[in-house]
């Protein structure tokens, strides 16, 4: 679905021309697809690691807590694909109910996106933080979704049949809460693949998302790799540190401060020696050895 059903959903162009900084592949839509190895190791990620680094360059506001997070032991990652709800307005929605026809959607307004989803996506949909009436997904629909796309969602908003929801293994998603009431009646959509405000963030179609326990990041899809591949040296110098120590090879006044380049010669060594037997993969650490200089 292409047409612009809705008054913000963006077209594969502007998509395009609003994700400028991102040059790999892209879908059908223009959403930036950030690879499947990538979000693979994302998964590894902290949500402290990303911030960080997102922080680092520039995006202030890419972490979102305060969620209910319906499997608090599982972690939630893969490619946005955004919808933006609004109070229900009848003039506007009769038109946009019209468009949608037009355009081939079947069914409610709250079904379009989940239509759009494909495998790898996680649905990201801004409700304005309903609860009485906020309800867009119950069981059925978390069904759904997790056929389309392999994955939870991240809900601005309650979701209902929260038994139902938490039955589904791997549907990591974080909402704002449950309630029995259904939203359709008070809300329209009036976007999709458009960026949307969630919480105190800006989310954009094509974003990797990534949801532990304590909360959710949005990572701009140019800089997923780096977050990735940062993370993965800071878990590899953090075991090589404490070995050493352990072996009393260096002081704690040497290893918590920056490296010296004899140390730096040894940690090189030490990945080259052990690379399968590290929590990183043999290839991500054969990158890594590439871009070190020693």
């Amino acid at each position: 679905m292409t047409t612009k059903f809705c008054p913000f959903n963006l077209t594969r162009d502007e998509l395009i021309e609003y994700t400028p900084e991102w040059t790999g592949d892209r879908f059908e839509d223009g959403r930036p697809q950030v690879a499947d190895s990538i979000l693979e190791r994302m998964r590894e990620v902290t949500t402290t690691e990303a911030w960080g680094i997102l922080r680092g360059q520039g995006y202030e506001w890419a972490f979102e807590g305060d969620w209910v997070c319906t499997h608090p032991d599982q972690v939630l990652v893969g490619r946005a694909l955004t919808a933006m709800y609004m109070p229900r307005q009848p003039a506007l929605r009769a038109v946009m109910d019209a468009k949608g026809e037009a355009a081939g959607c079947i069914g409610d307004q709250i079904s379009w996106p989940i239509d759009m989803l494909v495998p790898g996506d996680v649905y990201v949909a801004d409700v304005f933080g309903k609860i009485v009436q906020g309800p867009v997904i119950g069981d059925n629909l978390a069904v759904a979704i997790q056929t389309n796309s392999g994955n939870g969602v991240v809900h601005d908003a309650a979701v209902r049949d929260m038994d139902g929801i938490r039955e589904l293994e791997g549907f990591c998603s974080f909402v704002r809460g449950t309630h029995p009431s259904f939203a359709s009646p008070t809300i329209m959509l009036t976007g999709v693949n458009c960026p949307v405000r969630i919480g105190g963030t800006t989310c954009m179609p094509g974003d990797v998302v990534l949801g532990r326990h304590d909360g959710v990041v949005f990572i701009p899809p140019h800089l997923a790799e780096q977050v990735v591949k940062t993370s993965e040296l800071v878990r590899l110098r953090d075991r090589f540190g404490k070995q050493r120590l352990g072996e009393g090879t260096y002081t704690p006044g040497l290893i918590d401060t920056r490296w010296t380049d004899e140390i730096e010669r040894d940690f090189s060594g030490w990945l080259d020696q052990h690379r399968d037997e590290l929590p990183v993969s043999a290839q991500a650490i054969k990158e890594l050895l590439k871009e070190r200089t020693w």
